[in-house]
């Protein structure tokens, strides 16, 4: 999207913005500031964030700004001694930069914020115990970013989260003493992250699985000693993939040989007719 898209350069009220009525004309007359592009005042949050980014020794005096883009864009570039008080700003965006700024110290109560947005950002910031909270969030995604960071040992205590997201991510970190009780979880997709990391001589734990995705990691990853059962899959794909790692191997070109015809005992055929004596005719 170029400049031209975002609109006319309108303040936050709605107005024209002249520069003749702004306190910034000598940043102006320097290029460091150009109405439609680069504008504290204009009402579009990438023209405030421009001129910030550009300008910002002049955040800390735009914290108070009546316009809450204002004051978000002025937190990303203020003194970070300045912050604490942006933390109770009505506005959840504000809160949230203040909350990707400050010390973890500083924000352990912000994982409890009523807003979804502020409590990602916490979650994000902080570690170990202070993430308990985020455990039992209501948001997928404040319970995700939680787990992507927490300790590996805490993570047996959100193996079985509702949703299955997250439970993914569960697998992808837990420590794997714990992943094979994994290996039964109702959703394919998490069973595929297990498969993906399950040590190889649990790997048979997954051979029948029910999903063709899950069959077909195993397929990849386990020993070829223990590629029989897939010989017989009913996915060609997998066990062409099971044929083709098998033949790989010298000692093993036995399993891919043709199996004999299960013999098949016929019935006896009914000689009663043949052999009975015929009833003498009267």
């Amino acid at each position: 999207m170029v400049d031209d898209d975002l609109g006319l350069p309108l303040d936050w009220k709605g107005k024209p913005i002249r520069c003749r009525e702004c306190q910034h004309q000598g940043i102006n007359a320097m290029g460091l500031c150009v109405k439609g592009k680069a504008c504290i005042r204009d009402r579009r949050a990438r023209r405030v964030e421009r001129f910030l980014k550009g300008n910002p020794d002049l955040a800390d005096q735009y914290l108070d700004h009546p316009y809450f883009e204002v004051r978000a864009g002025a937190a990303r570039y203020a003194n970070v001694f300045r912050l604490p008080a942006l933390l109770s700003d009505p506005e959840p965006e504000v809160r949230a930069v203040a909350t990707l700024r400050l010390p973890e110290d500083r924000i352990r109560h912000m994982i409890r914020d009523e807003d979804i947005d502020v409590r990602i950002a916490a979650a994000s910031r902080l570690q170990g115990a202070d993430l308990m909270p985020a455990l039992k969030d209501d948001a997928y995604m404040v319970r995700i970013t939680a787990v992507r960071r927490m300790p590996a040992e805490l993570l047996p205590l959100v193996r079985h989260d509702p949703d299955p997201e997250v439970r993914s991510w569960v697998a992808r970190r837990i420590d794997l003493r714990a992943l094979p009780d994994m290996c039964f979880d109702t959703d394919p997709l998490v069973r595929r992250e297990v498969a993906e990391r399950l040590p190889l001589d649990q790997l048979r734990l997954l051979v029948t699985d029910s999903d063709l995705r899950v069959r077909f990691t195993v397929a990849e990853r386990i020993a070829e000693e223990e590629l029989e059962p897939l010989l017989d899959d009913p996915e060609a794909a997998i066990r062409e993939l099971a044929r083709e790692r098998i033949a790989q191997v010298p000692h093993l070109a036995h399993l891919l040989e043709p199996k004999p015809a299960a013999l098949r005992l016929l019935e006896p055929e009914d000689t009663t007719s043949e052999h009975s004596p015929k009833e003498p005719s009267r």
